[in-house]
């Protein structure tokens, strides 16, 4: 009987000493949960992709970030990195991964650097609002700031109208900010849209502090996402203006 009540004993503070445990990942304090949602819809072509991935990829081991990141209260961000196309195609690349130095941007690049890349049909912005979003649930993260950063060269053409995920999103607190690029040429025989940053401003974007930062074109993604990720993680504008709370 001794012997069956110390084996209850040890499981039991086994599975208490599991459940602290889980208790302390789930409650990790990061500065900032990002997720990083990425158009890859083929309206954006294999030249143009690979200056979407590269601006990334350089963006987040610039020596600005980094000082964003270590400047911050906990001295760490967790990020996740989605790609999307139609409401069929929304995809983890990458899971949350804690950048806290320059050595784990560089971890995190290179793994998005070797990631597959794939080109799908249609543009959902609200089915991958809604995906980003979901990605807060079971973060293992806890922070005063939970941003979605959402990229890309087209409008709501499938899936749940972007405003009205938008507003459900802003309604739990999560930050939309917007990242749109404005591409002056025909889009499968359709013509430009020229009012693609309007489209974000008013559709997309929401929240507490929320912008977007316009890319003109590809060519310009890369310092458009330098310049977007020092003020969202850093919390001020490129001006040194503090961001609204």
């Amino acid at each position: 009987m001794k012997r069956r009540t110390a084996l209850l004993g040890s499981l039991a503070a086994a599975t208490a000493a599991s459940t602290a445990m889980t208790a302390a990942r789930a409650e990790t304090p990061v500065d900032l949960q990002l997720v990083l949602a990425v158009d890859v819809s083929r309206s954006i072509d294999e030249v143009e992709a690979e200056l979407q991935r590269r601006g990334y990829i350089e963006a987040l081991t610039n020596e600005r970030i980094i000082d964003a990141i270590l400047s911050g209260e906990n001295r760490r961000i967790a990020v996740c990195y989605t790609e999307w196309a139609g409401t069929h195609y929304q995809v983890v690349v990458l899971d949350w991964t804690v950048i806290d130095s320059p050595s784990a941007a560089r971890r995190f690049a290179d793994k998005l650097a070797e990631a597959p890349r794939q080109s799908q049909s249609w543009t959902a912005v609200g089915a991958a609002l809604a995906h980003a979003g979901q990605r807060f649930d079971n973060s293992g993260f806890i922070s005063k700031r939970r941003v979605i950063d959402i990229s890309g060269d087209g409008r709501t053409n499938d899936g749940p109208p972007a405003e009205l995920v938008r507003d459900r999103l802003v309604g739990q607190g999560i930050v939309v900010n917007g990242l749109p690029v404005m591409m002056n040429r025909t889009n499968f025989g359709r013509p430009p849209d020229l009012t693609l940053d309007k489209y974000y401003e008013e559709n997309v974007i929401g929240g507490p502090g929320s912008f977007m930062i316009v890319a003109d074109d590809f060519g310009q993604f890369g310092r458009a996402v330098r310049t977007k990720l020092v003020r969202e993680i850093s919390g001020v504008d490129v001006t040194g203006r503090p961001v609204p709370a």
